[in-house]
């Protein structure tokens, strides 16, 4: 029969016991470790979003106010206005911009053009976007009609009321050196040597045709210009046998018919106009043509005074003689044909009645200050200094004779 030691059992299942109970006091360590650890994790990391969150939706740049301008296409989402507005340097995370506008719940966003800045944080955004901005013009087909005597400054205006276009983006392209080069490959008879005319304001002023064109929606700026341009190139085909006819070139036949345009309103007072001024130039006097003192200022005005005159520029036939680098508008077929066939007379002065817009012309500087006295002068009698200011008469001549060196019958 076997015999036990108890006392052994005894020791062994007591040793075990205390063994299990340290295990499981260790686990326990180790799980409240464990939970403690993952629960510190928890809250840094929702600390850490949480701040980050917030600090995404604040402002970019509290001190920055420079205007910012935006534009949010019709139709665009959540997604793509949180784009455009990172892609502005707006907002700091277009992501997470995206999810507040979808928590927010602001409904239909407004398309449109918008101005905002970096010191504008999120709710500053968002309330922008639900006002609504400037609308977006709608591109759908119109017709666009350049009127004869229209500068390239005012077909920018007309561009951009009656395509999507701006006035910025006209102007930008009629000045594309890259864009100018590649008209004249297209057209070298028409522009071949403008690219060699120094002192030119723009190149292509005087080369979109005057008439209506066709918009098509979705038509490229340059598809627009072009088809003025191009234009131009038909009218200037069918004349150049014409060209014979006259000592100038194309691009001086249209510097000159620019002015006669703004000149003149009658086929007959144009061709007698240009003829004047071609009087002038083959004696050496200058146009004296307040048509090119505006343009040289850059601004319209009634009344061109003395310091006017004195505007140091190319464009001012005040202060030079002979033609401008270029035209200053777009002029018509009438002026042009008017230039190149002018009716020849002894004539060198003309002036208007401005009030049946009759032209008086003179072949001296007494019988043309006369018919100033008349038809032009009681015009501004209300205003005595402006007349006193007014380049008109014997303070015109003055300054012709200053300017050549002689004085001028």
């Amino acid at each position: 029969m076997a015999s036990f030691d108890w006392k052994t059992i005894r020791e062994q299942a007591k040793s075990k016991e205390t063994y299990q109970v340290k295990e499981k006091m260790w686990t326990n360590r180790i799980v409240k470790i464990i939970i403690i650890t993952i629960l510190t994790i928890m809250i840094a990391g929702g600390l850490g979003g949480y701040f980050y969150v917030r600090h995404t939706l604040s402002s970019v740049d509290s001190s920055n106010d420079e205007t910012v301008e935006v534009t949010v296409p019709i139709g665009s989402s959540t997604k793509d206005i949180a784009s455009i507005l990172k892609d502005k340097n707006i907002i700091h995370n277009d992501y997470i911009f995206d999810i507040y506008l979808r928590l927010q719940n602001v409904g239909d966003l407004q398309a449109g053009h918008f101005e905002f800045n970096q010191s504008m944080d999120a709710g500053d955004i968002v309330a922008t976007l639900q006002k609504g901005g400037e609308p977006i013009f709608e591109d759908i087909d119109t017709t666009i009609t350049v009127i004869e005597g229209t500068n390239l400054e005012e077909i920018s205006e007309l561009i951009e009321d009656k395509t999507p276009f701006t006035a910025e983006e006209f102007m930008e392209l009629v000045n594309d050196e890259a864009y100018i080069a590649s008209l004249s490959q297209q057209f070298p008879t028409l522009l071949g040597d403008l690219t060699e005319v120094e002192g030119l304001r723009y190149p292509l002023e005087g080369y979109l045709f005057p008439a209506t064109y066709d918009y098509i929606g979705g038509m490229t700026l340059e598809d627009l210009v072009t088809q003025m341009v191009s234009t131009m190139n038909l009218e200037f085909q069918a004349i150049r046998e014409d060209l014979d006819q006259t000592w100038m070139t194309f691009h001086q036949v249209l510097t000159l018919a620019s002015i006669v345009e703004r000149e003149g309103i009658t086929d007959e007072d144009r061709a007698m106009i240009a003829g004047v001024f071609l009087n002038r130039i083959e004696v050496g006097m200058p146009l004296q043509s307040d048509i090119t003192i505006l343009y040289a200022l850059g601004e319209h005005k009634e009344l061109v005074t003395l310091t006017d005159l004195e505007v140091e520029s190319p464009y001012n036939l005040y202060m030079y003689t002979g033609l401008a680098p270029g035209p200053y508008n777009s002029p018509s077929m009438s002026s042009i044909m008017a230039t190149i066939y002018p009716t020849y007379t002894d004539y060198y002065y003309f002036v208007a009645d401005l009030d049946t817009q009759e032209i008086y012309y003179s072949t001296n500087i007494d019988d043309h200050n006369a018919l100033v006295e008349q038809y032009v002068n009681p015009y501004f009698e209300e205003d005595e200094e402006a007349v006193d200011e007014e380049a008109t008469g014997e303070d015109v001549e003055e300054v012709t004779e200053e300017i050549i060196g002689e004085d001028v019958e």
